[in-house]
């Protein structure tokens, strides 16, 4: 993992939304560059990436941002899918695989919370650029994906949705206070959760981190 090369963006106030297409999928111009930062959170989540077996199991992550856990997932040869729902993370996900001299990773764009509701109230699962996301996964995984309060449980339904009947779903959270909602809702789809606490302190050039590694199966 620590050799991968990542084109990201240079820092917070980076912002260019010409068109309004983030604007219109809920997403601001404070939170626009969020995307396209490296995070504490991914880094973990793509170090558990790197010890995972690789076997013929679909892996899906969510939210992914620039995608590290997806491209650590790709070069070991794993079956995985990123998505997302930022109008640029497609260009900057095939930008890095390009960096990475891989192959492309499959992406679709998935939304969920208060901007991601059809005109039925349903909320929107996936909505494809180009082409439907077919068939479940054996694994999902999302890092710092509860970071807004969701009360209906909109995220826990995109995971049922998309998980097989047996499956496992791993998020990274950083503390966001939205944890105990999440586990109800998981629950109510029939998912068991595992905690493990992820603080470090700090070192050397490393800060310190606070977090939790949730696991849910069915």
């Amino acid at each position: 993992m620590n050799d991968l090369i990542i084109r990201s963006l240079l820092d917070k106030n980076q912002f260019h939304d010409p068109l309004e297409e983030a604007l219109n999928l809920g997403i601001s111009s404070a939170t626009w560059p969020l995307f396209g930062l490296l995070w504490p959170s991914g880094s973990r989540m793509a170090e558990r990436m790197a010890l995972r077996p690789v076997t013929g199991e679909r892996i899906l992550e969510i939210g992914c941002g620039l995608g590290l856990s997806s491209l650590v997932a790709q070069r070991r040869g794993a079956n995985v899918t990123a998505s997302d729902c930022h109008p640029l993370t497609h260009a900057f996900l095939d930008n890095n695989t390009r960096l990475n001299k891989l192959r492309p990773i499959e992406y679709r764009h998935g939304l969920w919370g208060t901007a991601a509701v059809r005109d039925d109230g349903m909320p929107v699962l996936t909505q494809p650029h180009d082409a439907p996301l077919l068939g479940l996964f054996d694994l999902i995984v999302g890092s710092d994906v509860l970071y807004e309060r969701d009360e209906a449980g909109t995220l826990a339904q995109f995971i049922d949705a998309h998980a097989a009947a047996s499956s496992e779903i791993w998020v990274v959270d950083p503390n966001r206070g939205n944890r105990a909602a999440f586990h109800k809702h998981m629950a109510r789809v029939g998912f068991a959760m595992h905690e493990r606490v992820l603080d470090q302190a700090a070192q050397g050039k490393e800060p310190a981190y606070k977090g939790r590694m949730l696991t849910y199966t069915r």
